[in-house]
């Protein structure tokens, strides 16, 4: 298989890890759109109960519990991403009410309706946009708030270099419409929806890989399989300048109906 053809998910997780682990977030996003999401949200209190499920190293979870009350459990399948995640907490002062756990957003390890807020930016494409609304769902109070960030298409019709990519990383990806009937399906109340603007592409994102990178290659040195992965990287930099015109990613910001 060329690696023109392979997608993240013909390589080995460690590998993945290893390689975003030296990144602040582990995908497209920023403090302004997190903070921007957050204000859609209210009847947050100091004994409110969130999970950010797929948190990575925290980025995110950071600005959240620096702006929001509550107990925040923060929720990664990868040991490392975590053991950041907890000493970014600490060095902020945050661990009394922010703690990292390794788990699977498979099998979430919540009561259910105990949670008062599921976040989760760039991650629910790991178990699908339909999957996780629907089985997340139970984890949340009545009247509860779900805030996901997932891939979109801006158009009904994109070339057929971007659409190939994305079905082949990604079959799940549809029209904003569509997924708004998705929340609808789902049992939720859509608050607010707003496209990621392009720095926390730029930015946020692809800034921090090109120094990850560097970081990554010296380590793997001489190992195809990690300069395969890296290429990667860069091919999906490469295609997001050219066709960021046709998709990007959204925040989604809804309430659990009763």
């Amino acid at each position: 298989m060329s690696n023109e053809n392979k997608t993240i998910h013909d390589f080995e997780l460690n590998l993945i890890c290893d390689f975003f682990s030296n990144m602040e977030r582990q995908g497209p996003g920023s403090p302004e759109a997190t903070l921007k999401a957050l204000s859609f949200i209210d009847n947050l209190t100091g004994e409110s109960l969130i999970a950010d499920i797929g948190c990575g190293t925290g980025g995110q979870t950071m600005i959240l519990a620096q702006n929001a009350p509550g107990q925040i459990t923060g929720l990664d399948l990868f040991p490392k991403f975590i053991e950041i995640f907890n000493c970014n907490a600490a060095k902020l002062n945050l661990q009394d009410r922010v703690k990292g756990i390794v788990g699977s957003m498979d099998d979430l390890p919540f009561e259910k309706e105990s949670l008062d807020l599921i976040w989760s930016e760039g991650a629910i494409y790991n178990i699908g946009f339909e999957r996780g609304l629907n089985e997340w769902r139970e984890y949340l109070k009545p009247g509860g708030y779900i805030a996901v960030t997932e891939s979109s298409w801006f158009t009904d019709e994109r070339p057929a270099e971007i659409n190939d990519f994305w079905v082949d990383a990604y079959s799940e990806i549809d029209t904003l419409p569509h997924q708004v009937t998705k929340l609808h399906k789902a049992g939720y109340l859509p608050v607010a929806t707003f496209i990621l603007p392009e720095n926390c592409w730029t930015e946020h994102y692809f800034a921090s890989k090109v120094a990850a990178q560097k970081i990554f290659l010296k380590k793997y040195a001489g190992n195809k399989t990690a300069e395969e992965f890296s290429t990667l990287q860069t091919v999906e930099d490469e295609l997001y300048h050219k066709y960021k015109e046709f998709y990007g990613y959204t925040f989604f910001i809804a309430k659990k109906t009763e």
